[in-house]
Order: structure tokens, then sequence, then C-alpha cells
């Protein structure tokens, strides 16, 4: 679910080595590589050079002039409302689960041209594919149940035909189903990603704006149509019945079903206290081997699953047919 950036122009870090995005953000060059932002940087109280970043719409203008300056994605917009990813911490991610696969083949990154990744509620934003592609040059299926936010997805992609040949969009007709309508017969995973629904209801989730928007000193909000912090967000991208455990649960009973068709089933948790439950749940399913792999953002802890069915003889092969 959506993580704000820090209030000041700092970037942690504690990002991953690999990640772009270190330090400080350079307002000078970004503003250089897309004008579109100058109109959103400002001199903050330290004499720094930063946004607010409580306001969407410099939110939304940062993220575009990273895409822009360090993926050479062009054109990237998402509607109002619509969930803005915090560059940074959606890249470390996708770095998180390329170690993932380096420590399961010995050391090595598997074949760009050949890895194929299903990224489940891709959004909007697609953000997962479009960085996915610029840094590794994976495969992806990008599936969500919201046709309009597919159809932005593609505007994106239509705009940048390189990364589109990469990225194939899925609608997911069943808001009860994840896997089921997607992967097909003669798909082959190396890995699926998510980044699930975090709250229980519409409530849940304004309630939780709410208290963001009191800790930045901000004003409380007129209304359930009012901005949803500084990343947005609307429906099936913030809440869903039972929450983050209930959807992860769903996902991981669903993998059972196809236990053959991806290397590595991933899913971001953001609610440690789901952890044990959901590791239960795994185990109940008789995934072979488990991993929790943890991140950090800023001060922000946050982590990931990853499980699979395939035994040390079906890992071989697997490796030995794609890597």
């Amino acid at each position: 679910m959506p993580r704000p950036h820090s209030s000041s122009a700092q970037q942690s870090s504690k990002l991953h080595p690999r990640n772009r995005h270190q330090g400080r953000y350079d307002f000078t060059r970004l503003v250089a590589g897309d004008s579109a932002l100058a109109g959103f940087v400002t001199c903050n109280d330290y004499g720094e050079s930063s946004i607010d970043f409580a306001d969407p719409a410099a939110v939304k203008a940062l993220n575009r002039a990273l895409l822009k300056n360090d993926y050479g994605i062009q054109e990237w917009n998402i509607p109002e409302q619509q969930l803005c990813p915090p560059v940074p911490g959606r890249a470390d991610y996708l770095h998180y689960l390329a170690d993932l696969l380096i420590s399961t083949n010995k050391g090595v990154l598997p074949k760009k041209n050949l890895l194929s990744v299903l990224d489940i509620g891709t959004g909007a934003n697609g953000i997962y594919p479009l960085i996915g592609v610029s840094e590794y040059g994976w495969q992806f299926t990008a599936s969500d149940i919201n046709p309009a936010s597919l159809a932005n997805v593609q505007r994106i992609l239509d705009a940048n035909p390189k990364l589109a040949a990469k990225i194939s969009l899925l609608l997911q007709p069943s808001a009860n189903a994840i896997f089921k309508n997607i992967v097909g017969e003669d798909d082959w995973f190396d890995l699926s990603m998510c980044n699930p629904p975090f709250h229980a209801s519409m409530a849940e989730a304004q309630a939780g704006t709410q208290r963001k928007w009191n800790n930045l000193g901000k004003a409380k909000l007129a209304d359930a149509t009012a901005p949803t912090l500084n990343f947005g967000g609307r429906d099936a991208e913030l809440w869903c019945p039972g929450g983050e455990f209930a959807f992860i649960e769903r996902m991981i009973n669903e993998s059972a079903g196809i236990p053959g068709r991806c290397f590595w089933f991933t899913t971001l948790v953001s609610k440690s206290e789901n952890l044990p439950a959901l590791k239960t749940a795994l185990k109940r399913v008789k995934a072979l081997e488990i991993k929790e792999v943890a991140m950090s953002q800023g001060n922000k802890q946050s982590r990931f699953l990853a499980w699979t069915f395939l035994t040390p003889a079906q890992q071989a092969a697997w490796k030995k047919l794609r890597w």
C-alpha cells in the first residue's frame, strides 16, 4: 500500500545497494530533465530544495521526473485519485527479488531475456513492470481488476515501445480471484509479486489517511472524495474484505493450485503481525521453502514473503531449462 516519502528531500542510505535513489534528491538534475517539476520545488526551512510531500500533484511530478530521468520512461502519468507510487521503495522490491534469484542460482542472476514475472494488481501506475524491464530486462505480465487502470498503463506503454515489447496486460474479471483467469496452462513464471491492499474496508482506509494527515499537521479531510494523503489510491488499491491478511491468505491457497507454474511466489507484507499466521498458512498448503526478506526505506521497515512448491530436483530442472 502507499508508503510516503520522507518530509524532506533526504532518501535513506538503507535502500538496496543497487537502488538508484541513494542520498538526497538532486532537484536541479530532475528539473533539468523534466521541467514540469520546477513549479513544485521550493526552499524548505533548512535552506534545501524540496517539495511539499503532502501535495499529491507535487509527489506525482517528483515520481514522474524520477522515472523519466533515471529509467528513461516517457509520458508517465496517472489519473486523479489513483495510487502514485514512491519510486525508490518500489524499486527496492525488484532489487531484492533479483537477490532472491541470485541466491537460488549459485550467486548468479539468471539470463535476463528468459525471466518472466507476474505482477498482481499492477494498478494505473504499472510501476513494477516499468522499472523491472528498465533495470533487469525481465518479461512482465501485469494483471488488474480495473479496466481503466490497465488502459492507463497501456497509454504509458504506447509512449515507451521498447518497454511495451516486454509487458503484457491482463484483466482479472473476478474480484475474488488472484491467479485464476491469469495463469494459463502454458504459463511459466520465475517470480510473482504483489503489493496487496492494506485495509479491510473503505472506512478503515479513510481513518488511516486522516491519521497521516493529522501527523503532517494538515486539516481534516473535507469528505471521502478528497485526496488520500500524498500517494492517492482508491478502492481495490487500498482495501479489500478482510484486509491484507485475507488477501494474502487467498493468494497462498490459490498458489497451491498451480504449484509448478511459478518458481517463487512473493508478496509484500505491510503488517508484521500477520507474518506468523501467513507462515502457518504456507505450511498448511505444504510450501517446501519459505523465506522472509527484510527491506528498509528510511525509518520504515518492510518485508516480503517468498515461497516455492518446487522440490530440489524440480528446481534444478527449471534452472537448466530457463536460467
